[in-house]
């Protein structure tokens, strides 16, 4: 048997940046890396493991014998194992036999920077490479503008394994048909954005890809790296960025994992107040450790720079910035100055989304951040923690409360609509419809709506438009854009013989419809994070439930007047003010016949009347349709 030799990819920079915590780049030197030493082509390997007394490759070309290929461990403290084996090559399959120089644990580990995983239920790492050639040089060039915080940002969010299906194999779909069938959709759709639910490999199906083995290695449930890196060039061939959803607040404890990785607390916390999280039954990294820093973010960089995404929408930040998060008295401890922050994670954040920006400018980092932590959407120098955007749950609890009521009653709640433009413009917010708000019987979120098949569809239209016309990016899950009316089953496939019927195809056409209103209206976009792009017109109107308001853009001539009326009742010659005299035009009606409304209430173009309403000096009087929202430009 051939054995180890001594070779390193690390330089002494290398390993200093490493025990800074500011080796970015970690991803070029650990894992398996296929190279020739000597003029004998073969595999380097490197892993991180200080609390090892002695660490082994095992694998098929060993007959996974411990003790055939030992690694050699640095001389510098770093705890770093390494060493080349000639012989090994491409799609190679193994593991690291790590025995703790302590306690005599003996663990079998999965390559945290394997580029590539064994199809689960298998745990093994590959070895792994490849030579794919991006042809999306226009895309990269121009996305800047693409992920402005002042451009159209409408995002499609998907569930790889479940947004449809090959039925006659019952399969998934596979990263190369996806790239056929999914771009084309989202395009046909006029979605600006897609955002893959977590595509690292990852063993468990019912986590949802939420429980991460492998950070460095898109899922093999789909097919090849390279193959992923064809379907995120196939949306940018067709205009569309690629958001990744990115896990850097948790991970399982499968045998195979990071958890208890050389026999000691690696990677997770040791204090189980710090380390390991009830809710989901899984270990929290040690962000106070600065070769976990370097690890998360070169995670980070990897993706925006191997897999060329657009963005991470950053999953569960609320959980990680706080020391009581889910817990009782007694089961955290506060930090140095009393408080429940957690001091060690802010500073993560912090020199993530530093380091994420300033190796790519044009794209954005996003926040699934739940509590009222200040300023996760501004910029480190003003306090911030630096985020491109942060998810706006408020508003979507406020607004699936108040559509799921019964019209009625919603001249009683219409507070709880208009109280989200109190805080609109304290951060850079997306409204997110996401997959968590239509599963563990919360329904569908047609199925959240009140009222006969008619009203709910109906009820979903306005929402829709409600959504879209509020400042602010947008965020809907696969299913919502047609009415899916079952749950989301992970399991299954979207419910896409639904579209026969005109309901589901009407909505599937008002969201098509919607994003390109979006894009096309600069007054939506331009000014979607500031207070100087929304101005109400009335939202004290509780008796008939109706709201209306203006979205301004840089000039004038593009602003756009959004009346909504929340209940059944049409409301004919409905007088609204203006802020000047002139004609207004519709153009956009919820209640469109292509949208399967009752197209019985359209309004023409109308000049406005020097009569005084909504303490304005000029007004107009409109015909509403029930459940419905309707758009002006000025002529």
């Amino acid at each position: 048997m051939t054995q180890t030799k001594v070779h390193s990819l690390f330089t002494d920079f290398d390993i200093d940046l490493f025990k800074a915590g500011k080796h970015y780049r970690l991803y070029e030197k650990f894992g398996a890396h296929i190279t020739t030493v000597d003029g004998v082509k073969g595999t380097y390997f490197a892993v991180w493991a200080p609390s090892a007394k002695a660490v082994s490759v095992i694998g098929d070309f060993n007959f996974w014998q411990e003790g055939e290929h030992h690694l050699n461990v640095r001389w510098d403290g770093s705890g770093i194992w390494e060493g080349f084996i000639p012989n090994v090559g491409k799609g190679a399959i193994y593991k690291y036999k790590i025995r703790n120089s302590s306690n005599n644990v003996i663990t079998e580990k999965a390559d945290p920077f394997a580029r590539r995983c064994e199809h689960p239920p298998k745990t093994a790492s590959v070895v792994w490479e490849d030579d794919y050639a991006w042809k999306d040089k226009k895309w990269m060039k121009n996305r800047k503008k693409n992920n402005a915080l002042d451009a159209p940002y409408s995002v499609y969010e998907v569930h790889l394994g479940s947004w449809k299906k090959q039925t006659e194999e019952n399969r998934f779909l596979s990263y190369n048909e996806l790239a056929d069938e999914l771009v084309k959709y989202v395009k046909e759709m006029n979605f600006t954005h897609v955002e893959f639910m977590p595509i690292m490999e990852y063993p468990y199906d019912p986590s949802w890809g939420y429980q991460l083995t492998g950070y460095f290695a898109p899922t093999s449930r789909f097919g090849y790296p390279d193959e992923f890196k064809f379907l995120v060039d196939k949306f940018h061939e067709n205009g569309i960025g690629v958001l990744l959803d990115w896990v850097p607040s948790h991970f399982p404890s499968d045998d195979h994992g990071l958890g208890f990785f050389d026999g000691s607390h690696l990677y997770e916390h040791p204090d189980r107040r710090k380390g390991y999280h009830q809710d989901w039954k899984s270990l929290i990294f040690n962000y106070g450790r600065n070769e976990i820093k370097a690890f998360l973010i070169s995670n980070a960089i990897f993706w925006l720079d191997q897999y060329h995404a657009d963005g991470l929408r950053v999953d569960a930040v609320a959980s990680m910035l706080f020391l009581d998060y889910s817990r009782e008295d007694g089961e955290w401890e506060p930090n140095m100055f009393g408080g429940n922050e957690y001091l060690e994670a802010v500073d993560f954040i912090k020199d993530m989304n530093t380091a994420v920006y300033e190796a790519f400018p044009d794209v954005q980092t996003i926040a699934e951040e739940s509590t009222s932590f200040p300023k996760v959407s501004r910029p480190i120098y003003d306090g911030g923690l630096g985020f491109g955007m942060k998810w706006m749950m408020g508003w979507m609890h406020d607004t699936l409360d108040y559509f799921a009521k019964e019209p009625l009653y919603r001249k009683h709640h219409q507070n709880d609509l208009t109280f989200s433009l109190n805080y609109a413009f304290t951060e850079n917010f997306m409204l997110p419809l996401s997959h968590d708000e239509v599963v563990y019987g919360k329904k569908s979120i047609v199925e959240k709506m009140p009222g006969d098949e008619w009203q709910r569809f109906a009820n979903l239209r306005l929402m829709y438009s409600y959504m879209f016309t509020h400042p602010g990016t947008k965020l809907l899950f696969q299913g919502g854009e047609f009415g899916q009316t079952s749950e989301w089953n992970f399991e299954g496939s979207l419910d896409w013989h639904l579209l026969e019927y005109d309901v589901h195809k009407g909505a599937q056409t008002l969201v098509k419809e919607l994003n390109k209103f979006y894009k096309k209206e600069k007054a939506l976009h331009q000014k979607q994070f500031s207070h100087e792009g929304f101005e109400w017109i009335d939202h004290g109107d509780h008796q008939n439930s109706v709201l209306s308001y203006m979205r301004k853009g840089e000039n004038e001539k593009d602003n756009v007047i959004v009346v909504l009326n929340m209940t059944p009742v049409p409301r004919e010659k409905y007088r609204i003010g203006l802020p000047k005299a002139g004609k207004l035009k519709e153009v956009f009606n919820s209640d469109d016949k292509k949208f399967n409304g009752t197209n019985q209430y359209k309004n023409k173009l109308s000049a406005s009347e020097k009569k005084t309403w909504n303490n304005r000096e000029n007004s107009i009087e409109l015909d509403l349709p029930p459940l419905a929202m309707l758009a002006f430009k000025y002529q």
